[in-house]
């Protein structure tokens, strides 16, 4: 290798390892400040070594934000919505395209339309749905309204449309009914679109704030993005290093969904783009 390729070459992996750290220093640093004393994180110039409060900021985070709760129900609901999701999207997709009923592409471009109508637009009329059923404060409010998925209907669909007929008329003549098809045959196929749709909605479900916040006002239905202002005071001072450890506890779960699935979600990107 001639020395303009070796230098070409370090340069190109130096700009990518500023790039990776310039990205993830905001995390890194949040890591750092939950294991520092308040002594340590308002000490000039800033501290950037792990501090010696670890254990004890963390305990106070938990004891003040009780974020088990915060966890579990934002677990339970992420998984709910993104189970939710799949189904629907796995079960429209299939619809429009094996099935031929009257109105099939207005409904299909009905559904596009919520595209339009993003969460703060709707939170009003949902709400008062949502109070017209007695669903206030309950994890129905928090997951029934996020169920539908236009991007979902549309990877299913597209997909599906690259299967070629012949394998429904071959299950046809060997007696499958639609269900048997959709279970046996498509849904295997979709795996990989699949993990890929449950990894993008549940990290989008685990990151929502505003609905949460609106809905869900008690204790036992609030989430952890809405409970997390709780370990910010009211008065003067911030215990900033008690928030970063309760930050950092809100970034574990989506962290372990996104190491378990990764390789799912990269594949099924890399074949969703080649469609």
């Amino acid at each position: 290798m001639s020395i303009i390729r070796l230098t070409r070459a370090t340069l190109a992996h130096a700009v990518m390892l500023a790039a990776v750290l310039l990205t993830l220093f905001p995390m890194l640093y949040a890591i750092l400040v939950s294991t520092q004393t308040a002594q340590e994180y308002y000490r000039f110039p800033p501290n950037l070594l792990p501090g010696t409060g670890t254990l004890q900021n963390y305990q106070i985070a938990f004891d003040r934000a009780a974020l088990l709760r915060l966890v579990f129900n934002t677990t339970f609901i992420s998984l709910a919505v993104a189970a939710g999701k799949m189904i629907l999207s796995v079960t429209a997709g299939f619809a429009f395209v094996y099935f031929d009923f009257r109105g099939k592409m207005f409904f299909f471009g009905l559904i596009f339309l919520t595209h339009m109508l993003p969460v703060p637009v709707r939170i009003v009329p949902t709400f008062q749905l949502m109070d017209q059923f007695g669903w206030v404060n309950t994890y129905w409010a928090l997951t029934i309204p996020f169920f539908a998925s236009a991007t979902g209907t549309l990877l299913f669909r597209q997909l599906y449309m690259t299967i070629p007929p012949s394998l429904a008329d071959a299950a046809r003549i060997d007696g499958a009914g639609p269900l048997h098809f959709l279970w046996s045959i498509i849904i295997p196929i979709s795996r990989t679109n699949l993990m890929a749709l449950f990894l993008i909605e549940f990290i989008y479900m685990w990151n929502q704030y505003l609905w949460p916040l609106v809905i869900a006002n008690a204790e036992t239905t609030r989430v952890i993005q809405v409970g997390l202002k709780q370990l910010i005071a009211t008065d003067a001072a911030v215990d900033w290093n008690i928030v970063m450890a309760g930050t950092v506890v809100a970034m574990v779960p989506p962290l372990i969904v996104l190491l378990l699935t990764q390789k799912s979600l990269v594949t099924g990107l890399s074949l969703f783009e080649e469609k």
